[in-house]
């Protein structure tokens, strides 16, 4: 029986899921978590690249503790952020984190040589101020690029710490804002302009792709070997493929952001998906998610946070249910992105000095009410209509957020599985293994193996 491993980090949390099939079921079990966050290092926000390279390899040892040795193993993490190599293949400086500030002004100084409407023509990826194309502007403008020899999504940075072997994977690769959306390779034209160098983007890498063997002192370190293999290495694109869609319907990837979108054969970059600031991300067999970046759970992740104490986000939700506030806020604000203190930025919002249950409330409502208008534009600018919507990932647990959002868009909503970053990432790890065949018997394997719940 083959074991694959699933290395799926978020921007909170990381975690170690062994995955096989039995009888037809896909059988998964956690192994090892661990904790993750931004640092702050000479007035930036960043990743520790080596303590999270640290607990990989630790949940690989663990692997082996337990008897359960993968032949396979795939990493996924968040998208935009990235790693630069010098010569020696060393890292440049810190990765930075995407809520970090320095893109600003850069921002700003990519549209004045190439404006924001021609851009989305080219690659279809909405405007996000921390897009990877405006960070490495801002790298442009420090000089931290001016010695870089490599380019490296951050899964794809720590499949090069246990291989030593460079690949850029596709899914990911979209996100930067840098690959145009019908070639499927990198927009030299844009890449030219910016005066970025050519040699830093290479040969984009399917999901599926193997990687290669681990290093030699890895092998050491872990006390085995395996192959690393690439699933959709961008988190939300794994988790849609985890998705029990039986057809077209459109989905929520909900965990600190909410992924609203829908599988697409093709790219929407028309003016009307520019104004509603849809996105057009690639997945696999040459697909594109056309989806909406809203932001999610970090609102109440920040105030869990900032409670402290045993506070459960089932408290939390308990807290709202009980009250019913017609007020709401704009949860794609940028003064939500990355605010010193959450209940304090919201407060300041509505000028009201509202109570931590009633700040809750505002919070739930505020986010259905985001997710309803952006069902409403992409049924517009697709020009269908859907009867169901699909959540999965973390968010999928919150029993009050699906019952206000099948209310508030007046949609079926199929709520699960939790875990759906994981189960996308082993499900394409054993497609190109050739244990699955394609992504349509994956799926109708993940409806018979995990709990999928029906809200109305």
């Amino acid at each position: 029986m083959k074991m694959y491993l699933a290395i799926d980090i978020g921007a909170s949390s990381g975690r170690h899921i062994v995955g096989w099939l039995e009888n037809g079921v896909l059988k998964t079990e956690e192994i090892y978590r661990f904790k993750n966050g931004t640092e702050t290092k000479g007035g930036h926000l960043i990743w520790n690249t080596e303590r999270l390279f640290a607990e990989v390899v630790n949940g690989l040892k663990r692997a082996k503790e337990i008897g359960k040795i993968p032949s396979y193993i795939g990493i996924d993490t968040w998208a935009v952020d990235y790693a630069l190599l010098d010569k020696q293949d060393k890292l440049i400086g810190e990765v930075f984190a995407y809520r970090d500030s320095r893109t600003n002004k850069a921002a700003d100084a990519v549209h004045r040589i190439i404006s924001f409407d021609e851009l989305y023509k080219r690659t279809g990826i909405q405007y996000q101020p921390f897009n990877t194309i405006y960070q490495l502007y801002a790298d442009k403008l420090s000089g931290k690029i001016n010695e870089a020899e490599s380019l490296l999504m951050l899964p794809d940075y720590l499949n090069f710490l246990l291989t030593g072997v460079k690949k850029q994977e596709y899914t990911n690769a979209t996100s930067t804002g840098l690959v145009n959306a019908q070639t499927g390779n990198w927009d030299g034209n844009i890449i030219d302009l910016l005066g970025l160098n050519k040699k830093l983007f290479g040969g984009l890498s399917q999901a599926g792709t193997e990687v290669g063997e681990l290093k030699k002192e890895i092998q050491t370190a872990i006390g085995y070997n395996t192959t690393v293999v690439l699933p959709a290495t961008h988190d939300t694109a794994s988790a849609v493929l985890a998705a029990p869609l039986d057809e077209e319907s459109p989905y929520i990837s909900s965990g600190t952001w909410s992924l609203l979108g829908i599988e697409q054969s093709h790219a929407h970059t028309d003016e009307d998906s520019r104004k509603a600031n849809y996105s057009n991300e690639g997945s696999i067999n040459g697909a594109f998610r056309y989806q909406k970046n809203i932001m999610g759970l970090w609102m109440i992740q920040s105030v869990k946070r900032e409670l402290g104490g045993n506070i459960t986000f089932a408290n939390l939700a308990d807290m709202a249910r009980c009250k019913d506030s017609k007020i709401t806020v704009d949860v794609n604000d940028q003064r939500f992105l990355s605010p010193k203190n959450m209940t304090a930025e919201i407060k300041k919002s509505i000028t009201s000095n509202l109570g931590t249950a009633s700040i809750m409330r505002v919070i739930y409502d505020s986010l259905v009410l985001s997710y309803a208008n952006a069902i409403k534009e992409l049924e517009r600018n697709i020009g269908k209509t859907y009867t169901t919507l699909n959540i999965i990932g973390g968010g999928s647990r919150d029993n009050l957020l699906n019952e206000l959002t099948a209310k508030a868009t007046g949609k079926k909503v199929i709520a699960g599985p939790v875990e759906a970053t994981a189960i996308g990432n082993l499900i394409m790890q054993m497609i190109g293994a050739g244990e699955i065949s394609d992504l349509p018997e994956a799926r109708k394997i993940i409806k018979k193996s995990f709990e999928i719940n029906e809200v109305q």
